[in-house]
């Protein structure tokens, strides 16, 4: 059974396969025509957390495609300790083709995938955000073409967007630097990872924005807080006030550079509203292509030919 927990999970052709399938969805997409690749099909939503780009593109993304979703509160238990994990994801998996879990913990996707006879897709824990890194990486190659040994620079705190994207950038021949204070970049047991997973991703780890972006293709940040560290926020403010993304910092990059959010920004706070009100901001091509690429990954989990 083929899973998508982390970007562990695909191959190098299987990205190329997805990206592929996602170009020519998103084709007749623009043309006006809907492909029905999975009529039938049953998608179950499991979210901890709160989502409008995941929950709507996942959704509106399965309707194209011909199938039906499915989301499901607390009534059902999941999270509520009603049943044990195990039971509810062997159960589930008998009446859907595939789920999509936004969790608080990580391990509770993996554990899912343990007990579930249908596939199981990442729809973000606080360990990673694979969908999130895929589209950003077709958001990227519509915008430069090919991602050959262009560079990405990432400013802020090295979390779960930030190790799917660097996972992301090893497999697409993508150079990564990561501006992080010290003791928010990747840990030791990450970049391990990352030496076994993506031997050949070029990775520049430092304390300096500036030095990041220098001849990046692609700026990007995320909020310095993330969903589960309300009690860190004032914290990380305080640790991360000179990482804003900024005009000033920007103009240390080339003209070329293009500016990258997943969603939701904190404005004022990671990046300013002129930042991403830009001409170079493709924050909102980003967040379309979520649900396109994501199509590419449904029809590939679920054998939809395109």
């Amino acid at each position: 059974m083929q899973h998508l927990t982390t970007l562990c999970d695909l191959t190098i052709p299987e990205v190329e396969h997805i990206f592929s399938v996602t170009e020519d969805l998103k084709t007749k997409y623009t043309a006006g025509l809907r492909e029905p690749l999975l009529p039938g099909r049953v998608m179950a939503l499991l979210f901890e957390k709160p989502s409008l780009r995941t929950r709507v593109s996942f959704e509106s993304g399965m309707s194209h495609l011909g199938g039906t979703s499915l989301m499901l509160g607390p009534e059902t238990g999941f999270g509520k300790q009603r049943e044990s994990l195990g039971d509810f994801g062997r159960v589930l998996s008998q009446y859907v083709d595939v789920i999509v879990c936004r969790a608080k913990s990580h391990d509770t996707v993996v554990e899912l995938t343990r007990h579930a006879t249908c596939s199981v897709i990442n729809g973000l824990t606080d360990w990673a955000h694979p969908c999130q890194a895929l589209a950003d990486l077709y958001t990227l190659r519509e915008c430069v073409g090919s991602l050959d040994q262009k560079k990405m620079a990432y400013v802020g705190d090295g979390n779960n967007v930030a190790r799917s994207l660097a996972l992301a950038c090893g497999k697409l021949g993508v150079r990564m630097a990561l501006a992080a204070p010290a003791g928010y970049q990747f840990d030791e047991k990450f970049l391990a990872l990352l030496k076994s997973e993506v031997p050949k991703l070029e990775l520049e780890m430092t304390e300096d924005p500036v030095t990041a972006i220098a001849g990046a293709d692609a700026v990007y940040t995320d909020v310095w807080a993330s969903m589960g560290q309300e009690k860190e926020k004032e914290e990380r403010q305080r640790v991360f006030a000179t990482y804003q993304v900024n005009t000033e910092l920007m103009a240390h990059a080339p003209e070329r550079a293009c500016f990258m959010h997943c969603l939701p920004a904190h404005r004022g706070e990671e990046v300013t509203d002129q930042v991403m009100d830009s001409p170079e901001s493709i924050v909102v091509q980003q967040a379309a292509n979520r649900m396109h690429v994501q199509k590419g990954v449904l029809a590939w989990l679920l054998g939809g030919q395109a």
